[in-house]
């Protein structure tokens, strides 16, 4: 499992890397929970100015894997994704998201919670939940509106098409777009340019930035992971998700 998410910590830079790319990096539980324990472990060593997630310049991410997501035990609030995004939205220092080819639910609402996000031109997004049966999470119902409104927030969310990196810089949703090969190298390059401003200028104005949507972010989590579990038990969604984990 530790061969799925890579890691490497360079002049105070951490950078995560998604590495399941013969299942276009779909998240497994343990992944979910690798993940939060990474961001633990750059909150807690100083060292660590700068968080980059990444996948390759070919893939960002598929979303949960449907197979180890309908087998998994426990309520939802109990699970490793869970836990995940309640960490991206407590998370207290920079993170930056490198997004190549397919970023699919989580794959984007991450975005949301980051400080800044480059997107590859092969990027595509997608936040398929009502045509699952299900409804947000990640607090994207909160985070998406207040980002592009309401109205473009709907269509994104409910009806679920595909949009690609240029859509998602005009939305906001990402600071920059470069090409496939420029992916990786440009996110590190914009960590070194946070690393050599002074650290707690940096930490102190991220943390201004962040505080004032931090509570609403979590209780939005909660309302959303019980919406989503109640939706999951339909037998619309069921049979969905079902034909789709074959």
């Amino acid at each position: 499992m530790n061969d799925l998410i890579l890691s490497t910590t360079n002049n105070h830079v951490l950078t995560i890397t998604l590495n399941r790319l013969d299942k276009q990096n779909a998240l497994l539980n343990d992944m979910y929970i690798k993940l939060s324990s990474l961001l633990d472990e750059a909150e807690s060593n100083d060292d660590i100015r700068v968080v980059i997630i990444q996948g390759s310049d070919s893939c960002f991410s598929a979303g949960n894997d449907l197979n180890d997501f309908l087998n998994g035990t426990g309520s939802l609030d109990e699970r490793g994704g869970y836990q995940f995004i309640q960490k991206l939205g407590q998370f207290k220092k920079p993170l930056i998201a490198a997004v190549a080819g397919n970023a699919v639910g989580i794959g984007t609402t991450l975005l949301l919670h980051c400080d800044m996000a480059i997107a590859a031109t092969n990027a595509k997004f997608m936040l398929p939940f009502a045509q699952l049966g299900l409804c947000p999470e990640a607090a994207s119902s909160y985070l998406l509106p207040k980002l592009v409104g309401r109205v473009k927030a709907f269509e994104l969310l409910v009806l679920g098409d595909k949009f690609d990196a240029h859509t998602a810089l005009q939305l906001g949703m990402v600071n920059q777009v470069v090409e496939p090969e420029q992916l990786l190298e440009s996110a590190q390059l914009l960590a070194a340019r946070l690393v050599k401003l002074p650290p707690q200028a940096l930490q102190i104005s991220r943390e201004l930035i962040a505080k004032g949507c931090q509570q609403a972010v979590s209780d939005i989590m909660y309302e959303e992971i019980l919406a989503f579990e109640k939706l999951l038990k339909t037998p619309e969604s069921k049979a969905i998700l079902q034909h789709l984990a074959k």
